[in-house]
This record gives C-alpha cells, sequence and structure tokens, in this order.
C-alpha cells in the first residue's frame, strides 16, 4: 500500500458534521466507505456515476467527495475538473481514487486535492481526512489492484480497525464508570453518609426500574444519574449539609439548590447525556407538585426522577442521619405505600410493592459488605 500524499491546502470547512460523498459504481466498496464514515463526525451520501453525483453536490454542497476515476458515463478526472472550477459546487476537498489507469498527466489536470492509490486501507483514508488542509505532493502513478483485491485489502483492514475501536469503547466506557465511582468517592468524603448512600439508591433503582420499565435501562446514563444524584451537594456549605438538628427555612432553601448545582456541574459530562441528567435535577419533584426545584407534577416528572424519588426517600427513612435515627424497613415501607398519589406515582409505588423484597435484601446485602 501507498501512502496518500495531499496536494493543496485548501482547508474545508469544520463546522457541525462534515459532508462527504462517496462517487464509485462499486457498490461494496460504497459499503465499505460508509461503513467507515458512518462516524458522528460525518453525514455521508452516495452515488455510482459522475451525473448522479453531479446533481447531489449542486444541492447538498459536500465538504468532501472521494471520487473513483473509473466510472460509467463522465469519468473521475473530468468531474474533478467541473467539481474544482465550477463556482456552482463551491470547492470540495477531492480525493480522488486512482489505480494503473491514472497517469501524471491526467491526475494535473483533474488538479485533485488529494490522490489515494489502490489498494488503500481504512486506516489510510481516515488519516488523510484528519490531515485535511496539510500541503503534499502528487504521487507517481503506480501499479494498482484490480476491484476484488481493493475489496479485500480494505475489508481486511475494516475488520481490524473495528475490532480496534470496540476493545477501545470497552476501555472508555470502564473509565467512564470509573471516573463516575471517583466522583462519587468525592461526595462520600464530603458527606459520608450520603456518600454510602448514593451506592445502595443506585441498586435499588436499577431494581425498581426493572419493575416498572426494563427498557429505560437501555440509556446508559441513567445508571450514572442513579449515582451522582447528589453531585451538586458538594456546593453545599458545611454548616448546612452536616447540621445534626433540623434545618431552618433559609437552610433548607440552600440544600435544595443541590439539584440545580449538580445539573450545573454535570450538564457537559457525555456519559450523562440522556435521562442521567433528568434524574439529578428532578429527584425531589412531588407527583402532587409540591416538590423541587420547579415544581412539577404527575407525569411532567421525567418517569426516571419518579422511579429515582421513591428509592430516594427510602434509603433516607431506613438510614441514619444526623438529626434522627434510622426507621425500620417496615415501616419505612408503609409510608411508600401511604404516599402513593401524593409524593409518589401510584405505579411506581405497585411497582415498588411487587419487589420490596428483593430491595430489602440488597439493603441487607450492602449493610454486611459495609462491616
Amino acid at each position: 500500500m501507498t501512502k496518500p500524499q495531499q496536494t493543496t491546502s485548501q482547508t474545508v470547512p469544520a463546522k457541525g458534521r462534515r459532508r462527504i460523498l462517496i462517487v464509485d459504481d462499486d457498490p461494496g466498496l460504497r459499503m465499505l466507505l460508509r461503513t467507515t464514515l458512518g462516524l458522528d463526525e460525518f453525514v455521508v451520501e452516495e452515488a455510482s456515476s459522475a451525473e448522479e453525483a453531479a446533481h447531489i453536490a449542486r444541492f447538498w454542497l459536500p465538504a468532501v467527495v472521494i471520487l473513483d476515476v473509473a466510472l460509467p458515463g463522465m469519468d473521475g478526472f473530468r468531474f474533478c475538473r467541473e467539481l474544482k472550477q465550477s463556482a456552482r459546487y463551491e470547492a470540495p476537498f477531492v480525493l480522488l481514487l486512482t489505480g494503473h489507469e491514472a497517469t501524471r498527466e491526467e491526475i494535473e489536470y483533474a488538479a485533485p486535492d488529494a490522490v489515494l492509490r489502490k489498494p488503500f486501507s481504512p486506516i489510510e483514508l481516515v488519516g488523510l481526512l484528519d490531515h485535511l488542509g496539510e500541503p503534499g505532493t502528487v504521487p507517481e502513478a503506480e501499479p494498482a489492484a484490480d476491484d476484488a483485491e481493493q475489496l479485500l485489502v480494505y475489508a481486511r483492514d475494516l475488520s481490524a480497525l473495528l475490532a480496534i475501536e470496540r476493545r477501545q469503547r470497552r476501555l472508555l466506557q470502564q473509565s467512564y464508570r470509573q471516573t463516575v465511582i471517583a466522583l462519587a468517592g468525592a461526595l462520600e468524603a464530603k458527606d459520608p453518609v450520603t456518600g454510602f448512600h448514593a451506592i445502595r439508591v443506585q441498586r435499588y433503582a436499577t431494581e425498581l426500574v426493572q419493575g416498572v420499565d426494563p427498557r429505560l435501562l437501555d440509556d446508559p446514563s441513567l445508571e450514572y444519574g442513579f449515582l451522582l444524584h447528589d453531585f451538586g451537594k458538594l456546593g453545599i456549605p458545611d454548616a448546612v449539609l452536616k447540621k445534626e438538628a433540623p434545618l431552618s427555612g433559609a437552610e433548607r432553601q440552600i440544600m435544595q439548590q443541590h439539584t440545580l448545582l449538580g445539573e450545573a456541574m454535570l450538564a457537559d459530562v457525555t456519559v450523562l447525556d440522556g435521562a442521567g441528567l433528568s434524574v439529578v435535577r428532578s429527584h425531589h419533584e412531588r407527583w402532587d407538585g409540591a416538590g423541587y426545584p420547579d415544581g412539577l407534577a404527575g407525569e411532567q416528572i421525567p418517569i426516571a426522577a419518579r422511579i429515582f424519588a421513591l428509592v430516594d426517600a427510602m434509603d433516607a427513612m431506613t438510614t441514619d442521619r444526623p438529626y434522627r435515627p434510622a426507621r425500620p424497613w417496615e415501616e419505612a415501607t408503609d409510608e411508600i405505600l401511604a404516599e402513593a398519589g401524593k409524593q409518589f406515582d401510584p405505579r411506581i409505588v405497585a411497582a415498588f410493592a411487587q419487589r420490596e423484597m428483593r430491595m430489602r435484601r440488597i439493603s441487607e446485602e450492602l449493610a454486611e459488605t459495609a462491616v
């Protein structure tokens, strides 16, 4: 394989997702190229001929055109020259895919921004797109593979590239989880009671979601929202957070700001981009509208926050707090059932009633682990 080089110093606009038009009459190669570029960074369209591509490019205005030279009808050399010279296309960056049929004179006539010799790998293609705008020179014409060899090379290397991507994604997910656990640990250092509370309610909430709507767990942000729901308490003064007596009205208002503080602090955290952030903001809303910070009522409250509100209250009642001892599990259960239609969504209370014993076992398991 040859290293791709570029021929000009044109800069491709980088606003939003880059538009890439693939022009090749081989549907197999188009599919592989689309697979490689099917990332959040790109929006991809494809065409099987220069004539079809000209219609798309005129109205869609791609930033990059990946163009094969061997096309039915108008060949890639002529279309490349048209793309570069006609104002209607707004001068996209053109990457020309060439083989043995390409001579230096033909490449100079077409004036592409970059040339990629077949057979090439997806790693070469992605590397080239990552360095758009860097100057280079036209490579010498070289022997090239036929279409079958190109597909074989590309498919093999794409498979390796996807395997690497999967491994990196697993490592990234593991890193995210470790980071969230570290953040929960930071909260525990400030308030040990709340720190252990985060671990317990995460387990309770996951269990209760299974009884309400297991599909909610398809959103990976939810687990992190459960763990970091009280993250905003890092911004609450210790004099309020650790007070061993009931809070005054003014102190209660300060404490209630932790939901908004948490949302603001975690708003740009990618793993919370979903229902998880709604848990952070809305887990103190009440079904009857008497909660905070927004006074939402009924189904105005995000369902994940409604589920979490119940387990949050259950854990608060069954653990020691600076201002009062823990209540027995049975007594707390009765309180939850009594608040159906008032503090809590009746449907979620019904799901809790069916899974209460499982949640109690979780409580006992975690208590044994903490000893």
